[in-house]
């Protein structure tokens, strides 16, 4: 019997196995191999490691974590959670094992669903991108491009002026920019260009500029997009796990100790919160960890300083 089946084995999910390996818990973490950022040249804003390839910070955490020996690593794909009336969990995963536990955690990440323009997806993680707060300051100066998908464009164009003279709104027949939305964005400097875009162009996986359906051509060096969101896995709703609506998809509801709406199951990550970062889902992996944790000491174990502490 493990202590924690951990679901993901990303940023969020090795955070929370590091700090329950160094509990002496025994943990297993599962993981597919295909984080959200795999696509990315580059991985900033992390402390004490900006601009280091994401995969490699990755292997690295993963390295680390496994020198602890109560931690073991699978490769695979989480199918199936059944919660049982003794408050384990039993997990079957894609290589026909069946795991056991005594508390889950998912970290399980979400997916991005790009608008369907030719040339968006190839680009995507380098010319085409979320996040100024990860991307921007590479881009900075330039001419930058937001593509519309729905009102979240607004809030991104109106934070690109800090990176940029030079922004450029493409409404793309997905936003109609209210008269005070417009003046807003006058005001920072914003261009507006309205008309749907049907292609983007540019050298290998960078851009140089946008066609509009009309024709006309627009001069892009860096495009941001807020594509639309995903969980990657369905494991959250067939735990019975409440879900939320946030402003580019859903994430799993989760408390201040990461603990979800069941008993026992825990969460961190992309898939339970709606600011996407690396230091983000740390964060919340190794509280993740922490808290479930404690959760097994109550299980045997009343806690004398609960009503002081609240932890």
């Amino acid at each position: 019997m493990n202590d924690v089946i951990i679901i993901g084995g990303s940023f969020a999910g090795i955070a929370a196995a590091l700090q329950l390996a160094r509990a002496r818990r025994q943990v297993v973490v599962v993981d597919s191999g295909t984080p959200r950022n795999r696509v990315a040249d580059h991985a900033h804003g992390v402390l004490g490691h900006d601009a280091r390839p994401p995969l490699e910070l990755l292997a690295d955490a993963r390295t680390q974590l496994l020198r602890y020996p109560t931690v073991r690593f699978v490769q695979a794909t989480a199918e199936q959670v059944v919660h049982h009336a003794d408050t384990t969990f039993q997990v079957r995963i894609s290589t026909g094992e069946q795991l056991r536990a005594r508390r889950i955690i998912l970290a399980t990440g979400v997916r991005d669903v790009l608008p369907p323009v030719p040339g968006l997806a190839e680009r995507w993680g380098v010319g085409v991108a979320h996040c100024p707060y990860c991307h921007g300051y590479e881009v900075a100066g330039q001419r930058l491009g937001v593509l519309a998908t729905g009102e979240m464009a607004v809030h991104q164009a109106w934070m690109l002026p800090d990176w940029s003279d030079h922004v450029v709104l493409l409404t793309n027949a997905r936003v109609v920019l209210t008269a005070e939305q417009r003046a807003a964005c006058v005001q920072r400097g914003i261009d507006i260009v309205d008309g749907q875009v049907s292609s983007v162009r540019g050298p290998g996986r960078m851009i140089d500029s946008v066609v509009l359906a009309d024709g006309r051509v627009i001069a892009i060096a860096a495009l941001f997009v807020a594509p639309r969101t995903q969980l990657t896995s369905p494991l959250a709703e067939q735990l019975g796990c409440t879900l939320d609506t946030g402003p580019i998809g859903p994430f799993i509801r989760t408390d201040e100790r990461q603990a979800t709406t069941v008993p026992g199951v825990f969460a961190a990550g992309d898939a339970a919160r709606t600011m996407h970062t690396i230091t983000g889902a740390m964060a919340d992996g190794a509280m993740a960890g922490v808290f479930a944790h404690q959760s097994l000491i109550r299980t045997m174990h009343p806690d004398p300083a609960a009503t002081t502490l609240q932890a």
